[in-house]
């Protein structure tokens, strides 16, 4: 009998003309994002911003990504302070000097996804404010380090979740990290198995390989890791009130490390 090796699972992995092909839907995402930075202020609705990434992504003729996606009615996500994602932009939610705004946004071009977001601040923001934005872009970041040849899902959930408590150690706070809510693969639709949580023990998971691309996206808040749903079907707020950050990148594994393919101007 002919002895055999059984297959293991790997995050699903994408050739390198299709990763430049989502790096060019990814840095439309991010000009869209910049856009919105740029122009956010005091007196301005989240609906404004979400004309502006919307035009910024038809403008490179390529689609936005949330825009009727399972019902959703905005080209992005407009989280203020208690929300943590999935704020639909309306012109009723004016921004205030102090508000802290997460936004997520999607890009379609040529079939390919790209998925990013960050949190920023309107006008001058409490430092316990700038801490949390802080802190989530860490975890991101410690979870884009992990995303190289031979490590596990779980490694990247791990990276994530010890950035976390980096943060806590070095801001001498604590953090919640969301319950329920993560990354994601990504490539021809926006949301792709497998599923990425923020926290999780090493060496367990689909194995990553060239190619493999995932969304990682952490979520941390001042209190609890506890959420609710709002009657609009779509919002989630933090279940005591306490205000949430947000930050996402799509990225591959390559022979040369990490790559992010929703690099933003100017990063």
């Amino acid at each position: 009998m002919q002895a055999f090796r059984r297959r293991r699972k790997v995050v699903p992995f994408r050739t390198a003309g299709e990763l430049d092909a989502m790096a060019a839907a990814g840095a439309i995402v991010g000009r869209a994002l910049v856009a919105t930075r740029e122009l956010a202020r005091p007196g301005m609705s989240t609906l404004d911003l979400d004309r502006i990434a919307e035009q910024v992504i038809r403008d490179a003729g390529a689609v936005p990504s949330f825009k009727g996606y399972h019902g959703f009615p905005a080209s992005i996500c407009a989280s203020v302070n208690d929300r943590v994602v999935h704020g639909i932009p309306t012109a009723a939610e004016v921004l205030q000097e102090g508000d802290l705004l997460s936004v997520d946004c999607g890009a379609i071009l040529d079939g390919w996804h790209g998925d990013s977001a960050w949190t920023f601040g309107i006008g001058a923001i409490t430092e316990a404010d700038t801490l949390l934005s802080a802190a989530t872009r860490g975890s991101m970041e410690s979870g884009i380090a992990a995303m190289v040849p031979g490590n596990r899902l779980g490694d990247v959930s791990h990276a994530i979740e010890q950035g976390t408590r980096a943060a806590e150690r070095e801001h001498g706070r604590s953090y919640g990290i969301v319950e329920g809510y993560g990354g994601h693969g990504i490539g021809r639709e926006m949301h792709l198995e497998p599923y990425l949580a923020n926290e999780g023990a090493p060496g367990r998971g689909q194995q990553l390989v060239v190619g493999s691309v995932l969304a990682i996206e952490p979520m941390l808040t001042h209190g609890s890791t506890k959420t609710e749903i709002l009657a609009d079907e779509w919002t989630v707020v933090t279940a005591d009130g306490s205000r949430a950050a947000h930050w996402e990148h799509t990225v591959a594994v390559t022979a040369d490390g990490p790559r992010i393919l929703t690099a933003r101007p100017a990063d």
